[in-house]
């Protein structure tokens, strides 16, 4: 049994709050260094309509492959609220973007190498599989789902993230297990009253994932995530 659940439910809260700026941590002795270059994972072991899964520290990210080294993948971006330049966009996308993309709640479904969608990151592929079972779409249908997806598109941590689109075009059900688990622990560490430090973080968050004005008074800041949570 756990003795203790509230330091290390609180850590793990900490971990997820990042999760809502999808902050890339770059791999372990990258030294900043770009992606890969072209090549760098075998794609031969990948097929058309494939779901692919990027574990990292704080997150995962995921994909949906299109053949002949492409991606599908909704990330956070600011960018195409503010420009229509196609070249602009498509370059890779920095945490600054990202964090923008998060607070304006806009995103895009792009499509990108394997190596620029993993980062360096070891890819699973279908692991998810096991947990839809009898609902796998074909192949060719989950791919022409993401492809028909890309662009511009609305972001929501709760109901409309990576996960979420890549539930929805090999499955036919939008879901995110991350999300969920994120709103478990939340809970879990609300009703614990010694998580003083875990509600003002989550306080803040809430200022800067559902909007709120700074000049907000604190309890107008929790009502709403109350709300949140009882929905």
């Amino acid at each position: 049994t756990m003795k203790n659940p509230v330091p290390q439910a609180a850590s793990l809260l900490l971990e997820k709050l990042m999760l809502l700026v999808h902050v890339r941590p770059l791999p372990a002795g990258s030294g900043g260094e770009p992606p890969p270059a072209p090549g760098y994972y075998d794609t031969s072991c990948f097929k058309r309509g494939d779901l692919l899964e990027v574990p990292r520290t704080l997150f995962v990210h995921f994909g949906i492959y299109l053949g002949e080294n492409r991606v599908a993948h909704l990330m956070p971006d600011i960018l195409p609220a503010l420009t229509g330049d196609r070249r602009q966009i498509q370059q890779v996308v920095t945490n600054k973007r990202l964090i923008l993309g998060v607070i304006t709640k806009t995103a895009s479904i792009r499509v990108d190498t394997v190596e620029d969608f993993a980062y360096g990151g070891s890819i699973l592929v279908n692991h998810m599989d096991r947990l839809f079972q009898d609902q796998v779409l074909s192949s060719e249908e989950a791919a022409r789902r993401a492809e028909k997806l890309v662009g511009t598109t609305a972001y929501s941590l709760l109901w409309n993230n990576c996960e979420h689109f890549v539930t929805y075009c090999r499955y036919g059900a939008p879901v995110s297990f991350q999300t969920d688990k994120f709103c478990e622990t939340v809970k879990m560490i609300i009703r614990d009253q010694r998580s003083v430090l875990a509600s003002v973080l989550v306080g803040l968050a809430s200022i800067v994932c559902l909007g709120l004005a700074p000049s907000t008074t604190l309890p107008t800041i929790f009502i709403p995530f109350f709300l949140w949570m009882a929905g």
